[in-house]
């Protein structure tokens, strides 16, 4: 009897912690129907005046989610896709140059597109404190009820992989908001963030890392629950859409995951990729060492610590 019990306990408290983790949908499909449907699957539905946070890529790069991918999902939603200027120069820092590239990846003639960070930029709040006093976002942001954070899982040079945690920080920052992340909290100076001395990099990438947690953690909290986070993996480079010559893919296409947990949808995508079984035209090794390179996965772990969300999750496999 007292065996039987037990058995029950162990159980219920398998199931209750089964309950407790955070779902992640996974479609194989990258189609504009599985998008709805992973969308829709995730049973939140996003009401107001929804943005939809991608990145439109830099001039010359070929690897960002198309407009043609992303318009069913857009329209379902009444959407506008929304980004903020760059940090480093290049095609996106400048608002003129950065809405060309936007007009020439073809974003602008299909949907409505917002700026963010244009004509301004606020500060939010913060909960996370160790580094950052704030986080500096474009002011249009308070112009959102709704954010649908869709993001291009692939590999990134400073922070080893960007997916929907990168893109509510550095994608949501202002380019003053992107120099206090990189920097963790030295500068917001354009003009100065980059000097060896306010870089956050070589033995102080965790602060960086750390910081890119708590931004996130600050955009999630500044919708309250009124955001939902998707990830598609496809042209999975080892560098990231900000790279206006990146390298070419050598990991083929894998599929869309999404999860209202950022932590646990970064996590299942890296599970995906680190435990893959490479072949010939199919490899994850350079992924995984661009990511290792720059300690990337710490950005899950240093993210579950501070709350904002589980490493750990159940993944579903939408049929």
């Amino acid at each position: 009897m007292k065996r039987f019990l037990a058995s029950i306990v162990a159980a219920l408290t398998i199931a209750a912690v089964t309950q407790a983790q955070p779902v992640v949908y996974f479609t194989n499909e990258i189609t504009p129907e599985s998008l709805v449907k992973i969308y829709k699957a995730l049973g939140v539905e996003a009401t107001g005046r929804v943005a939809v946070k991608i990145s439109t890529g830099e001039g010359g790069n070929k690897h960002y989610l198309k407009p043609t991918l992303i318009r069913n999902l857009v329209d379902e939603v009444n959407g506008t896709i929304v980004e903020c200027g760059t940090a480093y120069g290049g095609s996106r820092q400048d608002p003129a140059k950065h809405w060309q590239t936007i007009h020439e990846h073809g974003f602008d003639s299909i949907f409505a597109v917002d700026l963010m960070d244009e004509f301004g930029q606020i500060r939010i709040p913060i909960q996370d404190k160790k580094h950052l006093k704030y986080d500096i976002v474009g002011e249009h942001l308070a112009n959102y009820d709704f954010m649908i954070n869709l993001a291009h899982f692939k590999g990134h040079a400073m922070g080893g992989f960007g997916g929907v945690m990168k893109n509510a920080s550095i994608g949501v920052a202002s380019t003053a908001g992107k120099c206090y992340i990189h920097t963790a909290g030295k500068s917001d100076n354009p003009a100065t963030a980059w000097t060896p001395e306010n870089l956050a990099a070589g033995p102080t990438q965790d602060l960086f890392l750390e910081s890119m947690a708590a931004a996130a953690q600050a955009v999630h909290n500044y919708f309250n629950g009124r955001v939902i986070y998707i990830n598609v993996m496809n042209n999975m480079s080892v560098d990231c859409d900000c790279d206006g010559n990146p390298a070419k893919p050598e990991l083929k296409d894998m599929g869309i995951m999404a999860s209202l947990d950022p932590v646990a949808v970064d996590q299942a995508c890296l599970d995906m990729v680190f435990n893959h079984h490479a072949s010939a035209g199919d490899d994850n090794a350079p992924l995984i060492e661009r990511i290792n390179r720059q300690h990337g996965t710490y950005i899950t772990d240093y993210a579950q610590s501070i709350g904002l969300g589980s490493k750990t999750y159940r993944l579903v496999k939408l049929q």
